[in-house]
């Protein structure tokens, strides 16, 4: 008997003990952990269609240079470093051979293979874009054309759909000159899909070539 209720009187203790570590107790936590409910949220994709983000494979980059990058990495290609579409754009961002050629990139097999010379790519095409549109940026930023609210991340993402001149053409006409690309993307569209991402970290230089 004696040995049974040590037994039984363990066991009580033991469940004791473990249960006290589930009580809760009080402790302070720090107010920068949540966020405010009247605070607008950022989402890394610019769409409001949820079967936009089926199996998107994209971290929560919100509207920083990399959520950016790589909502229009997915736009153009899916994200797909390999991708060369029916008119022979290449790679992740869908470059040119001409384009290439702009920045300093003379291999297109080489390009292909190298994501990270990819993605030099596309910033060095950022900074000569933001170069060659720095007037339209300051002068245009924050007004409303056929719209869409003109930002620097809007006008330097239609100027890699359609290049800086059909980014020109719709501003100079108040978005009357409808600027598309072969598959009919509009200049407009990009300007909206993609306003309002952090880009200021990107340098407007006049011949960025990739290095």
């Amino acid at each position: 008997m004696i040995k049974k209720g040590i037994f039984y009187t363990t066991i009580l203790l033991t469940v004791a003990f473990i249960s006290s570590g589930f009580k809760p107790y009080n402790s302070q936590i720090s107010s920068f952990l949540f966020a405010d409910e009247n605070e607008e949220q950022s989402y890394v994709f610019p769409s409001q269609n949820s079967i936009d983000y089926f199996k998107l494979k994209v971290p929560f980059t919100g509207r920083y240079f990399i959520g950016f990058k790589e909502a229009l990495a997915h736009k153009e290609s899916q994200g797909k470093y390999g991708k060369i579409n029916t008119l022979g754009y290449m790679g992740k961002y869908q470059f040119g051979i001409e384009t290439l050629k702009s920045i300093g990139i003379n291999d297109s097999v080489g390009f292909m293979r190298n994501p990270r010379l990819q993605e030099k790519a596309f910033v060095a095409l950022l900074s000569k874009n933001k170069y060659e549109l720095k007037d339209y940026i300051t002068n245009y930023e924050g007004k409303i054309v056929d719209g869409v609210k003109i930002t620097e991340s809007g006008i330097l993402a239609a100027a890699h759909l359609g290049g800086s001149g059909s980014v020109k053409r719709f501003l100079n006409s108040n978005g009357e000159k409808k600027c598309k690309d072969d598959y009919g993307t509009s200049v407009k569209t990009y300007m909206k899909d993609f306003g309002g991402f952090e880009t200021s970290g990107i340098r407007a230089i006049k011949n960025a070539k990739v290095k």
